[in-house]
């Protein structure tokens, strides 16, 4: 008797196709979304682990300079070797940018340095090898050979027009990500210096890792990578993610739940009939349940589908934003696993079940002589609405005391969803009651039947424009975040990089540089920096100096500071501090903090200044407290001011290098920092944007689609309308100009949830993750994009319906809607 019942209420799709089209659109968006999410940040945690691998061989520990721009003499290498460690292998790596603008990590190795590494290997089986001999091919993994269409013996041309290869396509799986490996010599080709930027060992005992911290010399450390630390640092990156990919899910759902509250409203007339005829309650709820378990099942399979598409679209951005940021080495393929597909199951199941269970509820308690009388529930959509309401000012009345507690990651994602749902939930209920009080009070007749036909298709749209209206709400406060973000970030670079030149020299020829240079006829000023890195019981603590003068006072950007605060600084037992430092440790102005060993205890605190570029509590001091307390120890850095009217920083660049042979590497003009910083910001949040916008898409979608399935469904309305009179354009104007005022209710509840969604993300979010705050700045051209496409959008949606049906006489329309 069960299977009668099923291909009873599957007949409903035959006659109305289009809403089996939307059931599986919004669940299989919203699935792919969170799929794709889902497998991009699994896959990069697996990276982790593998990251510190070079070619399947395990190495751990890093020898590095404590200085980024300093460098290991190879001198010491050998040193090493000598000394017997075999275990640890020189590494150099230079930054290179193809002519299409795709940035890769160029590492140089020593492939002879690498054979004991890879013990039980005959030297037939090490490609590696072949790096060695003209022309010194360079080795490309195979998913990164796949994306630049690249073969074997071909060139990689960059940016400045000479070319870098043969190309060598790996064909043992042994790289990956935006990593290309060259010997050694190739790489000090472009660098035009000596030395390595590290060494790196494999797995040693205690007391050869004793015996090796031993043999370091000042300036170079020895650090171990490991998963947990990666893992740490990307954790705010990788939570983002999944919140982007949970609210496109939300939506997704939002576009399902409307779909199936219209189908089992449309179906009432035909439970009513199966429920006279013998049909139980309990073999009805069997019958929808299979259904809703087949569409399901679908949906999951085409969203794995176009998650895993979804992923590999976007894992080469988020694989050159992680090793921007996080030098994390991640690969630029994704296969399909069955830990993040479950879990996409196990959320489609759940998210399904949830948003249909009231619509079943529904319909399975109704009496069935109500059933039979064509679309009764469509009369209780403004009682549905009113529930809706009660239930998001309780969410908004839990959302106020979630913000009394605390401000963690947590809570600020709790307080999102919170505040999204409330809105959401009313969203239905202001639409409705204004068109319901419009219908009431206009005195033109057309205008009020506009009105109350419009209140009227909230039964069928007003889950869609909650959907809609979250969508472009998660928008605008992505795009205020993001907007406010890059233009603090940009203001605080001016600031921060007031000087012309930075300069990496070592501490032996520091003074003789800086003599020289200001002996220059375009040097006004030289400043000196000089740093050290501490360990505390609370984390690394970065102590820096500053000088006096007062461009090195300007080119902070202070949060908070006592009266004077510079000339406590520089003449007592002083300090400023970044404001990550602060808000996590909670000091203030005026506070006396005590600091590790050689810095002691008793610092007053002048000020607090805002540092965007630092993973690390830092700490300001003047240079004669610095130099006081590390005499001959730590790193230096000059800044070079020019006078004004000159700007030619590379004349001085091209004497500095004839001079004292330096390095290009270790110069750097503010303005290739400047741009280079703001690049690596724009690369990692367009993942962002890009999902954002998907998402809009969807809701669209979801739009156009709602409104279809309800055109449809008031056919005969429709055509009762035209055989009275009304002509096709004129319905076709009222469609378009019924979802343009649905866009306009949306729009300005969106607009300023949006904004308060950004302060929540900057406040709580950004705050907890990185100790960063900053003002929320408003960007209206953004917020003019978005409504306008939005907009053309949902008109294009509500148009196309109306016009497909207009296209029919009225007596044939009406003869199919009977």
């Amino acid at each position: 008797m069960l299977w009668p019942v099923v291909k009873a209420l599957l007949g409903h799709y035959r006659r109305y196709p289009l809403q089996v089209v939307l059931v599986w659109l919004g669940l299989t968006l919203g699935v792919s979304l969170l799929s794709g999410v889902t497998a991009i940040n699994q896959y990069a945690r697996q990276s982790y682990q593998t990251g510190e691998k070079l070619f399947a061989s395990p190495l751990p520990y890093r020898i590095r300079p404590q200085h980024v721009s300093a460098r290991i003499p190879q001198g010491f290498y050998v040193h090493l070797r000598r000394a017997g460690f075999e275990q640890c292998v020189p590494l150099d790596s230079y930054a290179v940018t193809t002519q299409k603008g795709v940035e890769l990590n160029l590492v140089g190795i020593d492939p002879a340095a690498m054979v004991p590494l890879n013990r039980g290997l005959n030297l037939d089986s090490l490609p590696t090898l072949q790096l060695m001999y003209p022309p010194h091919p360079v080795m490309v993994s195979k998913d990164l050979a796949h994306l630049q269409h690249w073969r074997d013996g071909d060139s990689i041309i960059l940016d400045d027009g000479s070319q870098l290869g043969p190309i060598l396509v790996d064909q043992h799986n042994l790289l990956k990500g935006i990593r290309i490996v060259a010997d050694m010599t190739v790489v000090h080709q472009y660098r035009n210096s000596n030395g390595f930027s590290m060494i790196a060992c494999g797995d040693m005992s205690s007391a050869t890792l004793d015996r090796l911290q031993q043999q370091l010399p000042q300036g170079i450390v020895l650090v171990r990578t490991a998963k947990t630390e990666l893992s740490s640092l990307t954790h705010a990156f990788h939570l983002n993610l999944t919140a982007m990919g949970m609210l496109s899910f939300l939506v997704g759902l939002f576009i399902f739940y409307q779909a199936m509250s219209l189908s089992l409203t449309q179906r009432q007339p035909l439970v009513g009939m199966l429920r006279q005829a013998g049909v139980s309650g309990g073999q009805l709820a069997k019958a929808l349940t299979i259904e809703l378990v087949l569409l399901v099942s679908v949906s999951w399979l085409c969203g794995n589908l176009f998650g895993l598409i979804l992923a590999n679209k976007l894992i080469p951005a988020v694989s050159a934003s992680l090793h921007d940021l996080y030098d994390a080495n991640v690969g630029l393929s994704i296969h399909w696993q069955w830990s993040w597909s479950l879990y996409s199951l196990f959320m489609a199941f759940l998210g399904a079940f949830a948003s249909c269970a009231w619509p079943l509820v529904r319909l399975l308690k109704s009496q069935p002589i109500r059933l039979t009388t064509r679309l009764s529930l469509l009369r209780f959509a403004g009682a549905e609405f009113a529930v809706q309401a009660v239930i998001a000012i309780a969410l908004g009345i839990t959302a106020f005391a979630v913000y009394q507690s605390p401000k963690t990651q947590s809570v600020g994602f709790i307080l999102i969803g919170l505040v999204l749902l409330s809105v959401a939930l009313i969203t239905p209920f202001i639409v409705w009651k204004v068109f319901d009080f419009l219908s009431y009070r206009v005195g033109w007749v057309k205008v009020r039947w506009f009105f109350a036909d419009a209140a009227a298709s909230m039964s069928y749209r007003g889950v869609a424009t909650m959907a809609f209206m979250i969508a472009m709400a998660a928008n605008i406060g992505v795009e205020t975040m993001v907007g406010s973000f890059r233009s603090t970030t940009d203001q605080w670079l001016n600031d921060r990089l007031a000087a012309d030149l930075y300069l990496y020299p070592t501490n032996a020829n520091a003074s003789q540089i800086s003599n020289w240079l200001e002996q220059q006829p375009e040097v006004s000023n030289v400043w000196w920096r000089w740093q050290k890195d501490v360990l505390s019981n609370k984390g690394t603590i970065q102590v820096v100096s500053t000088g006096h003068t007062q461009g090195e006072q300007d080119s902070l950007t202070i949060k908070l500071a006592i009266p004077h605060y510079w000339y406590f600084t520089h003449s007592t037992k002083a300090v400023m501090i970044s404001e990550s430092m602060a808000i996590k440790q909670q000091i203030r102005p005026g506070d006396f903090i005590d600091l590790p060993t050689p810095l002691g205890k008793n610092w007053l605190v002048t000020g607090v200044y805002y540092d965007y570029g630092n993973p690390y509590s830092q700490i300001m001091m003047s240079q004669y407290n610095w130099l006081s307390v590390f005499a001959g120890e730590g790193n230096v850095s000059l800044a070079v001011v020019f006078s004004p009217g000159h700007h030619d920083t590379d004349a001085l660049k091209k004497r500095l290098i004839n001079e004292f042979r330096f390095g290009i590497d270790r110069i750097h003009s503010n303005a290739v920092i400047h741009k280079k910083a703001m690049r690596v910001f724009d690369r990692t949040f367009t993942i962002t944007d890009t999902l954002g916008n998907i998402t809009l898409l969807i809701a669209v979608c979801g739009i156009f689609f709602a409104t279809l399935a309800g055109e449809i469904s008031r056919q005969r309305h429709v055509s009762l309308l035209r055989c009275l009179g009304v002509s096709g354009k004129e319905l076709v104007w009222v469609g378009a100009l019924q979802l343009f005022v649905f866009w306009a209710i949306a729009l300005l509840i969106a607009l300023p949830l949006g904004i308060l969604l950004a302060h929540l993300m900057v406040d709580v979010l950004l705050r907890d993750s990185f100790g960063w705050t900053m003002q929320v700045q408003l960007v209206p051209s953004k917020y003019a994009q978005t409504a306008l496409l939005s907009m053309l959008a949902l008109l294009v949606a509500g148009a196309l319906p109306v016009l497909r049906l207009v296209r029919k006489s009225p007596l044939k329309s009406l003869r199919d809607a009977l």
